[in-house]
């Protein structure tokens, strides 16, 4: 990557409303991250701490440098993120590219609360580990044939041990996200980066998003995705940060 990754990303939805979901703690609960014991204290920190906004301009900056853009597209809004160059905050060096990726997924899942799901509340199931000697992500899914499609396409797989269908919603160079009509019409966004100098043990990611499942769908699901990933991904010796949980 560039020192200054840009990540951008249309949203069909209003400028306005697109400001809101970033700037009001409820709307971001919606979208940022995923269920943690910490996700409250996260948003604060990234969000609501050592920040610098311009409500007029609709520019924010957060993460010690980190800039958020929005414009006008049409009817649609523009949000382009760029990042701090690397040095900013040299105690997150280590982490630079982990917290690009995050911000992709986090950005698409905010183009999915205010395009899909801007009333429901969301119940995400989160796993990640190493993919040292493991076959990449994707094709361990059964999605390799998916992961080709054009973004808006249908699809059909199975999940997990789930039929699942849904349509593709986004793809990026590390990243894939489908719709999943079975979890309320939810979200799945999923990462692979296979072992490198930089990542030797190398990293696998899921987050599903889930609307409307009861406590027994939802643990249900939790558990056979859980059964599926451990013994293939297994957690790394140190978690990335925000992935404790």
């Amino acid at each position: 990557m560039t020192d200054t990754p840009r990540i951008e990303v249309t949203i069909a939805a209003p400028i306005d409303d697109v400001w809101r979901a970033l700037r009001e703690k409820d709307r971001i609960r919606h979208w940022h991250g995923w269920d943690t014991p910490g996700l409250d204290d996260e948003i604060d920190l990234i969000y609501f701490q050592s920040f610098t906004e311009d409500a007029q301009a609709r520019t924010l900056g957060v993460q010690e440098g980190d800039q958020i853009v929005l414009e006008p597209d049409g009817d649609a809004t523009r949000v382009t993120l760029t990042r701090a160059p690397r040095g900013v905050s040299p105690e997150w060096d280590a982490y630079y590219d982990d917290i690009t990726e995050g911000w992709t997924t986090f950005l698409q899942q905010l183009r999915f609360y205010l395009e899909r799901q801007p009333d429901a509340p969301r119940r995400t199931a989160f796993f990640a580990g190493t993919t040292a000697g493991a076959q990449p992500l994707l094709a361990e899914l059964g999605l390799g044939d998916v992961a080709t499609r054009p973004v808006g396409s249908a699809y059909r797989a199975t999940l997990a041990g789930e039929e699942v269908t849904g349509e593709v919603w986004f793809r990026s160079e590390h990243q894939l996200g489908l719709t999943a009509d079975a979890w309320g019409e939810g979200l799945l966004v999923i990462a692979f980066v296979p072992p490198g100098e930089e990542k030797p043990d190398g990293s696998a990611m899921a987050v599903l998003s889930t609307f409307g499942l009861d406590d027994a769908a939802y643990a249900e699901l939790n558990d056979r995705w859980a059964a599926w990933w451990s013994p293939r991904y297994p957690a790394p010796a140190e978690p990335l940060p925000g992935t404790e949980a």
